[in-house]
């Protein structure tokens, strides 16, 4: 077995910034050796600006990507979540499978530029457009992995367990006929994808939509079925959003959503909570203790209006998080941390929220958690530049104006809060191989064509 090797003036290594980085990894992309204050190896190629590591993208809707900016205008009185809902069925109630797959490689492509290496899709398009199961069940699964394999992004596969609409098994609307699922079918298509996805190394996993489109029932008996495939897989579930859904969570059960998950269900390191936005101070610490991770997804929770996670009373917790672009209003790993740390800001009127005791820089502070954070929710060895992990790693732009001549810690700063939504990443390496060089993935050109012809014919349609 061949080593590959590639030396760092600056890294960001998991215990902080590194001087004189060698870094070397495996044929598998299996980090073998990351040595600080090491001497250049003749022949080794030297990065062109920091080595940061990775960003996992936890959260995400692959279709939403041809949907974005397409409800910025007002269709009610008081438009929210709840009325950008109904009009994101409307576009996904025309999608093909070569619509999916077209939207889902320029978005994967899009995310690699950005600095994300890898993305958990919430998968919960299932069926034909008439509700009804195609041919072939797994068929937009499968076309949301050829996608992730044609642009080289480390990909977990989360299918969506859905199936009521609303709390007390409230019957489905017309709008998630595509969605619907019996516990039985959702295991059978996991034994179905399970050596699909092995085979590109992509991990499976399983996403109970949210307590309002999942009964106890079905909760646990999928949970049951998934551990029979895989102990290890990821469970990731939409909870705590909206104030309307824990007030009608209150009304079925007595509980508030995090409350009667943490009681009812088998919540452990494996568990994403994806936004969790509305806990009250004993959930904070109930969830924390638990070891899930919580879902931040701030670009798209701004976006929806909403609300705001207590990221201080969830550090104070030693609660671990992570970020997502869930339905891809922005595509940037550096604007989801910007946008955490203004919202914290904007809320509690003080500066340098993400700052911590160990790293002062509040870029820093948040890449480094926020990397941990999506790793554990990925299932997958990605969680920062260390042997043993995977070389999954961007390298910034030495170049670009709003980081030249800084040192290594200011330009990851610039990075997030001064490049003025313009791209400062050089180049991206998933698994030890380059996918993004001097900005651009290769398939830049001919995804982004597809992505806009298909957007073009569903918004025709």
């Amino acid at each position: 077995m061949t080593t590959n090797t590639l030396f760092a003036a600056d890294a960001l290594l998991p215990e902080g910034w590194a001087r004189n980085v060698l870094l070397a990894w495996d044929d598998a992309g299996r980090l073998t050796q990351v040595q600080a204050g090491a001497q250049r190896p003749a022949g080794t190629e030297t990065a062109r600006g920091p080595v940061i590591p990775g960003m996992p993208n936890l959260h995400s809707h692959a279709f939403q990507r041809a949907f974005a900016g397409l409800t910025e205008h007002r269709a009610e009185q008081h438009d929210s979540f709840w009325s950008w809902r109904t009009l994101m069925y409307r576009f996904a109630a025309r999608l093909g499978p070569q619509h999916m797959e077209a939207i889902a490689t320029w978005l994967y492509a899009e995310m690699l530029e950005a600095g994300y290496t890898g993305v958990c899709e919430f998968q919960y398009v299932h069926h034909d457009v008439d509700g009804r199961p195609y041919a072939d069940d797994a068929t937009l699964s499968l076309a949301l992995l050829r996608a992730a394999k044609k642009v080289g992004i480390g990909f977990t596969l989360l299918p969506v367990l859905y199936q009521t609409g609303g709390f007390g098994e409230q019957p489905p609307t017309e709008g998630q006929r595509r969605f619907v699922r019996s516990t039985e079918s959702m295991l059978r298509l996991l034994e179905t994808l399970k050596p699909q996805c092995d085979a590109q190394g992509a991990r499976l996993g399983l996403a109970p939509h949210s307590l309002r489109a999942v009964p106890p029932e079905g909760l646990r008996d999928a949970i049951a079925g998934l551990e029979a495939i895989d102990r290890t897989a990821p469970i990731h579930i939409h909870i705590a959003e909206q104030t309307k859904e824990v007030d009608d969570c209150v009304a079925w059960s007595g509980l508030r959503p995090v409350e009667w998950l943490l009681d009812h269900a088998p919540v452990d390191e494996r568990w994403c909570l994806v936004h969790a936005t509305h806990m009250n101070d004993a959930e904070y610490e109930y969830a924390a203790r638990s070891g899930a991770v919580a879902g931040l997804c701030p670009t798209t929770e701004a976006n929806l209006g909403d609300g705001i996670f207590d990221f201080a009373k969830w550090r104070s917790h030693g609660g671990a998080w992570g970020v997502g672009s869930d339905s891809h209003a922005s595509v940037n790993a550096a604007e989801e941390l910007l946008m955490l740390e203004y919202s914290q800001r904007l809320a509690r009127r003080q500066r340098n929220v993400g700052a911590s005791a160990a790293q002062p820089h509040v870029a820093t502070a948040l890449t480094l958690e926020a990397v941990q954070g999506g790793a554990r929710a990925s299932g997958r060895a990605t969680g920062g530049l260390a042997a043993g992990q995977q070389a999954d790693f961007a390298v910034l732009d030495a170049s670009h104006i709003a980081l030249q001549g800084l040192p290594a810690p200011d330009m990851l700063s610039a990075h997030v809060f001064a490049s003025h939504r313009t791209s400062a990443i050089e180049g991206v390496w998933v698994a030890g191989r380059p996918r993004v060089s001097a900005g651009r993935h290769a398939l830049h050109d001919e995804a982004a064509a597809a992505f806009v012809a298909a957007r073009t014919q569903l918004l025709q349609d």
